[in-house]
């Protein structure tokens, strides 16, 4: 599987791809009915994060939001549970640093899953080097209450620094920036060096979730 957000700087990918929707379980919108609104909203890449809900809660919203996200092409995949993944057949997991190690849920997944994987240091990237992943997910960029045990905040600067220290090191993972994005961010965020931006709380709060994902949708035309 290609997601087309993660295609090479320079590919002419949509830009529906470059965002990234990370379910929110703080907010009152259930999260099947978020994941309708923001596909709804044209995003097509959509993350499942539950973190303190069981494999069947997990399973039951993936059942429901799975057939419109094969309607709409976009692109599934679960925060952690590696085996669940496998079991519920998405498109692949996002892994943080402290969760299955990237070769091993390679190894369970096999290789057509899309694995996107948590930095926030150049070591944490450069430990990555040879490894099969697909996506590096760069953050935390600021503050967020969507995660706890936050790693140290990189801002604008620390994501830019990441992105040039890869390319002298010539190291082509596709990165996303991630973690209390809002829609003023996008432009410095890009202009950094990323190849997309994963949003949660920026849209699950909104008064209007489809309205706030074509926000962002459109706010990524001109980097598209």
């Amino acid at each position: 599987m290609e997601l087309p957000c993660l295609a090479p700087p320079g590919n002419n990918y949509k830009n529906q791809y470059m965002l990234q929707y990370i379910t929110n379980t703080d907010c009152k919108v259930p999260v099947a009915d978020q994941v309708r609104a923001v596909l709804d909203g044209g995003c097509r890449w959509i993350q499942v994060r539950m973190k303190d809900a069981s494999d069947e809660e997990v399973s039951k919203v993936v059942e429901t939001i799975k057939p419109w996200c094969m309607e709409k092409e976009a692109f599934l995949i679960l925060n952690d549970r590696v085996e669940l993944a496998r079991k519920l057949d998405v498109g692949g997991v996002h892994i943080g640093k402290d969760d299955m190690p990237p070769r091993q849920a390679r190894g369970l997944l096999g290789p057509a899953a899309v694995i996107g994987v948590t930095v926030n240091t150049f070591d944490d990237i450069r430990a990555l080097a040879g490894m099969d992943i697909d996506y590096l997910g760069m953050g935390p960029y600021a503050g967020t209450s969507t995660k706890k045990n936050l790693a140290p905040i990189l801002g604008v600067n620390g994501i830019r620094d990441l992105c040039l220290d890869m390319v002298k090191a010539d190291m082509a993972f596709a990165h996303v920036a991630v973690g209390g994005i809002t829609l003023a961010d996008v432009e410095p965020l890009m202009e950094a060096g990323v190849n997309g931006i994963a949003v949660s709380g920026a849209i699950a709060f909104a008064h209007d979730l489809t309205k706030a994902t074509k926000d962002f949708i459109n706010a990524l035309k001109p980097f598209q």
